[in-house]
């Protein structure tokens, strides 16, 4: 887990947190597959790698991912990362986030961390993606606290082992640790998903929202009369003089993903 920012805090009982999701809640893609092509021209992928990750980056933006889906994806991604340096990552990540990630915000959800800022609550990003990406990304927005899935290292290199994986039930555990850790009234604080696999995190508060929900969730959703938000805008670009951005669009990804898929159909026929 890592902190980013300072603390709010509120006049009740308890002070109050917003726990949120990061693939398609905040951002519009998957955070991870995000940085494909950074990390190809930092050595750690190949072309190959980068065309697999566009693709998967497709197919999430396209259809959202369920749990066998993630678990093939953290899988791929863990063997992926393997011998890679920690401290490189790390450098790629803080380069790069402006360009990659900024343009992929949702405006919608930009506003909401400022609101529940504005409230005196405290603001947490809560992520499958890993503590090195979710760490920048929620700093960048304004977040308080961040918790992402945990690689295990050794001589400052990732094994592909994981030390703690941020996902399902681990990520009700990880909000209910930084409950008890910082004093949250879990009943009255907030928490915002797309996944249903993220339904532990939105049973665990008293006031759960779901966004841009997958068909599950939604189901879920109505049945228990939860908020239903629909997150659609881009947050505006910011001047290249205070902040560089590079957007990188969705639509150029899906089609570097395409041409890979039927490139892998043509070798099976």
């Amino acid at each position: 887990m890592s902190d980013a920012g300072s603390p709010g805090t509120t006049a009740g009982t308890g002070r109050i947190a917003a726990f949120f999701d990061l693939d398609k809640t905040v951002i519009a893609t998957s955070s991870t597959l995000a940085f494909s092509k950074p990390f190809r021209h930092g050595g750690l992928i190949n072309r190959r790698g980068v065309l697999k990750s566009a693709y998967a980056q497709f197919v999430f933006v396209a259809s959202g991912a369920d749990a066998d889906q993630v678990e093939r994806m953290r899988a791929h991604l863990t063997s992926l990362c393997a011998g890679w340096d920690v401290a490189q990552v790390r450098a790629i990540v803080e380069e790069t986030l402006h360009d990659i990630v900024h343009p992929l915000v949702y405006a919608e959800a930009a506003d909401l961390v400022a609101a529940h800022k504005a409230d005196g609550h405290d603001v947490v990003v809560v992520s499958a993606s890993g503590a090195e990406i979710v760490a920048p990304i929620a700093s960048m927005i304004g977040a308080t606290h961040s918790v992402g899935t945990e690689m295990v290292a050794v001589d400052g290199r990732y094994t592909g082992e994981i030390a703690f994986y941020c996902y399902g039930p681990n990520k009700a555990a990880a909000v209910r640790e930084l409950a008890e850790r910082n004093g949250y009234d879990l009943s009255r604080s907030h928490a915002y998903s797309d996944s249903s696999t993220d339904l532990p995190m939105l049973e665990a508060v008293g006031r759960p929202s779901v966004v841009n929900p997958d068909r599950a969730l939604r189901k879920v959703a109505v049945e228990r009369e939860w908020p239903v938000l629909a997150f659609t805008k881009p947050v505006p670009p910011r001047p290249r003089s205070a902040t560089p951005v590079v957007a990188i669009g969705l639509g150029a990804m899906a089609a570097t993903g395409a041409a890979w898929y039927g490139l892998q159909r043509r070798r099976k026929r």
